[in-house]
């Protein structure tokens, strides 16, 4: 009788493992580490059987060595032990949030104001604030009045965000990007 297989059954994922262990390490010498070991350069034999002895696992742990160092550990504490270091660093990587706000040629007094202290918080905040004067149909012909508007918001910022490089020109758009002062 043929199985038959339902369609809802997902089939399983096989993880390739980061690391070599025990019989997958080719390498004919290797260099061992470790708390609970003599460090030096063995025979592969030798250090497997000296992994066993301890009733623990060889991990490769950089291959690209001559000869491959290799550390005598209980293999899943290690891949713990990775992953919680892993999560660590990812953890303390600083994300940089962009924050955009867009202005028109002849954007009004109160408007340029009000956007101003919306950037002078996002730049307090370590967002760095992409500003942008937009220009629809036949408005390019007032680039001069963008510029300006552009350099007046970089001068009234100038306390809380510097910016990256002088504004410019992108098709309709003239762009400026503002980074937050370093304290």
């Amino acid at each position: 009788m043929a199985k038959r297989f339902s369609r809802n059954v997902r089939p399983r994922r096989i993880t390739e493992e980061p690391y070599r262990i025990n019989l997958l390490i080719r390498a004919s010498e290797v260099r061992l580490v470790g708390e609970n070991t003599d460090q030096g350069v063995y025979k592969i034999d030798q250090a497997r059987r000296m992994a066993d002895e301890q009733g623990l696992d060889l991990v490769e742990i950089v291959p690209n060595a001559k000869p491959p160092v290799c550390r005598v550990v209980d293999y899943s504490k290690f891949k713990y032990e990775q992953k919680k270091k892993q999560k660590e660093l990812k953890a303390k990587q600083q994300k940089t949030v962009i924050k955009e706000i867009r202005f028109g040629p002849q954007t009004d007094d109160h408007d340029f104001n009000f956007k101003m202290k919306h950037a002078q918080n996002f730049l307090k905040e370590n967002s760095k604030v992409k500003a942008y004067v937009h220009f629809h149909g036949r408005q390019i012909v007032f680039k001069n009045q963008g510029y300006e508007l552009l350099n007046r918001f970089i001068e009234q910022l100038d306390d809380v965000g510097k910016p990256e490089a002088p504004p410019r020109l992108e098709g309709k758009r003239l762009t400026v990007i503002l980074s937050p002062n370093k304290k």
